[in-house]
């Protein structure tokens, strides 16, 4: 009864978290064009009295992902540098993303593994006020990605710009990181950073400033490896390292705006030919192809190595068995003192295997055998060692 009671317990509690997990729910309008960076800080997660600081050395990491998908959606992405900093879901929509989209967040104790859940309900928009046609993109060098997305740097930037450019409104229209667009990983080494693209928009011209850092001089420059040209004083410096190499500006046109200065192209019908290309004189291709018999080439292919295979074969054949010495050639070429030298010695073997082989003398006892070597018996000698003999026939 104990035991029920105590699973019935458990079971109200995990029931009684996950209704206020899933009553975690916060609603944002991004707008479409415009950069949107929501912040996912532990104090949000973390169920702490008010009075209670938020421990810095608890470390979380987060998990997002569009409700009823795995992933995010194209134009959301997600980072965090370490699970001891904030997380960070930034991106700019597109028009094809007006609507209503809903991101489930995830958070991650690594201490007590208690996860936190928490819905972000994003209510894509239209924005209000003019457009922004004139668009310039910079490349920081200086920065990572989520050093830029909060706030507090991304103004600064904002307002340092400003005074390279026409008096006009700016705003923030996509980051992105240096590694997304390609960019390597830099070097573990102080000092070094990713990198982070911004893009920002204004309805101002450019100024005369950054059209001669785009301009193909400019450009020629860099590529010759020298600094742009730049007429004006860099007030992003020292806080922003922009490589002024990678500026890039873009003119966008609404669909209300027609240069009436360019003819429209009347619509033409399109020609039919006849299939057959004009004369190139850079491109020839043969027009037949000359007949070729190719019996010789087959010939020669197969039959000259055959050919050197059977000379090889005659002329080992011919060594080994036609070019034999012979006992009689052996004896020819061997001296008369050596042949009567070898003759004697054999002779006289001979005369003393027969000679020990019909002596009557008993041999001493010292050389007779007193056991058997491999049982270790001793046994009298049952054979008349005088009819052994001292040498053995060598045949």
């Amino acid at each position: 009864m104990a035991a029920a009671l105590i699973w019935i317990l458990l079971l109200v509690g995990l029931l009684a978290r996950q209704g206020d997990t899933e009553a975690q729910q916060t609603t944002l309008q991004p707008l479409v064009g415009r950069v949107f960076v929501h912040t996912l800080d532990r104090e949000t997660f973390l169920h702490l009295p008010e009075h209670v600081d938020v421990p810095s050395t608890v470390p979380i990491t987060y998990h997002a992902h569009l409700q009823g998908y795995p992933d995010l959606p194209r134009w959301l992405r997600y980072t965090q540098r370490s699970p001891h900093q904030p997380g960070f879901l930034y991106g700019t929509p597109t028009p094809e993303d007006r609507g209503r989209q809903v991101i489930e967040v995830t958070a991650y104790n690594r201490d007590s593994f208690d996860t936190t859940r928490q819905r972000l309900v994003l209510l894509i928009e239209d924005p209000e006020g003019p457009l922004l046609p004139y668009q310039a993109e910079f490349l920081v060098c200086s920065h990572d990605v989520e050093e830029v997305l909060p706030s507090t740097p991304a103004s600064r930037f904002l307002t340092s710009l400003g005074g390279l450019w026409e008096p006009g409104e700016l705003q923030l229209l996509n980051i992105t990181s240096a590694l997304d667009r390609g960019g390597r990983v830099p070097l573990p080494i102080e000092g070094r950073k990713e990198g982070v693209y911004i893009k920002v928009g204004s309805a101002s011209p450019f100024s005369t400033c950054l059209k001669m850092v785009a301009s193909p001089d400019s450009h020629a420059r860099c590529a010759q490896g020298q600094p742009p040209l730049l007429s004006c004083y860099d007030t992003l410096a020292p806080y922003f390292r922009v490589d002024w190499c990678n500026v890039t500006l873009v003119r966008e046109r609404s669909h209300l705006e027609v240069d009436k200065s360019v003819p429209e192209p009347a619509d033409e019908m399109p020609t039919l030919g006849d299939g057959i290309l004009e004369i190139d004189p850079f491109f020839c291709p043969p027009t037949e192809a000359t007949a070729r018999d190719f019996l010789t080439d087959a010939l020669v292919t197969l039959l000259v190595p055959l050919l050197v295979a059977l000379l090889l074969t005659l002329l080992l054949a011919y060594i080994m068995c036609c070019r034999r010495e012979g006992q009689l050639k052996r004896d020819l070429a061997t001296s008369d003192i050596q042949m009567v030298h070898h003759c004697t010695i054999r002779g006289n073997t001979e005369e003393l295997r027969q000679m020990a082989s019909s002596r009557e003398v008993p041999r001493p006892l010292s050389t007779l055998p007193m056991f058997n070597v491999r049982t270790g018996e001793r046994l009298p000698p049952r054979v008349d060692s005088a009819q052994v003999p001292l040498i053995l026939d060598q045949h």
